[in-house]
């Protein structure tokens, strides 16, 4: 029988997780030819966390308790090759544990990959839950991606993924730094499906302003070479400009000369030995299975 295994990263938000597992449990009922294991990677937690029950419809929970506070993106990474040198399986879904990745878009994730099991598929925000400022944010950070690296990343982590497609990642340097990236960079082909980013199902956002720029500084430097490449040639085209533009001219130089700096200094977050050794941060493995 075919087996999926649900990845989710958690710092705190255990409230939020109970209700999530019992979510997808209502949205997995339906697939009866497939066994669903869960992951839920402890991200060295200052809260306890609460006894939970596995749902029904899971095989078994595995609750993996780090050493140390790594932030979300490599709770991903080290998820991922958890999964992939210690559990068999078919396909590894990423999802959030705070509800913003809809539950019951498991389903046409799953629908999707049936139909094409060769390829991974993303889900693509075409709406979000966000106030006007942080969407706009959102839309800057589309625009400068797309400018300094030709790249169109309008997903997160939510998504699901090949076997095959979890070893090419498992150990690209990137992924320690962004899920996203990683994806548009090393997958050839994925497909998609249309995704609607959820509300939290409580508190408020743990994403501050400083994080979310952080996120997204992240994902460009993921392509440092072609920013670097079409940054030099932005830099030839405004010294040709400058007796036309004048100051301004000089305005952009420096801003793209900043932005290079700024995309170098976020690149060395990419640490390839902290991926391969991010089994050392391990604490416990907790296994749930009634």
């Amino acid at each position: 029988m075919k087996k999926i295994i649900i990845l989710i990263p958690v710092y705190n938000d255990w409230e939020s997780l109970n209700k999530l597992l019992s979510e997808i449990n209502e949205n997995i009922k339906s697939f009866s030819d497939i066994n669903f294991e869960c992951l839920i990677v402890n991200d060295a937690s200052t809260i306890q966390s609460s006894d939970f029950k596995k749902p029904s419809n899971f095989l078994s929970i595995e609750l993996l308790n780090m050493k140390e506070n790594r932030g979300h993106a490599r709770c991903n990474a080290f998820g991922i090759r958890y999964a992939f040198q210690n559990k068999e399986f078919d396909n590894l879904i990423l999802m959030d544990g705070d509800g913003e990745d809809r539950p019951e878009e498991i389903k046409s994730l799953i629908e999707k990959i049936k139909e094409n099991p060769s390829f991974s598929v993303v889900a693509k925000r075409v709406k979000r839950s966000e106030g006007p400022f942080f969407q706009f944010l959102y839309q800057l950070h589309k625009v400068i991606t797309f400018i300094f690296t030709g790249k169109n990343v309008n997903f997160g982590n939510y998504s699901i993924l090949t076997k095959s497609d979890v070893e090419k990642l498992h150990t690209k340097a990137s992924l320690w730094s962004s899920y996203s990236g990683s994806v548009k960079k090393n997958l050839k082909s994925f497909e998609e499906i249309n995704s609607i980013r959820g509300l939290r199902y409580f508190g408020p956002s743990q994403m501050s302003l400083f994080k979310l720029v952080v996120h997204s500084f992240s994902i460009i430097a993921v392509f440092k070479y072609q920013v670097f490449l079409r940054s030099t040639l932005m830099l030839i085209a405004l010294a040709y400009l400058n007796s036309y533009l004048g100051t301004l001219a000089i305005f952009f130089q420096i801003s793209i000369v900043i932005f290079n700096l700024i995309i170098f200094i976020v690149s060395q977050r990419e640490q390839e030995k902290d991926l391969l050794n991010s089994h050392n941060n391990l604490a416990s493995v907790k296994k749930i299975t009634h």
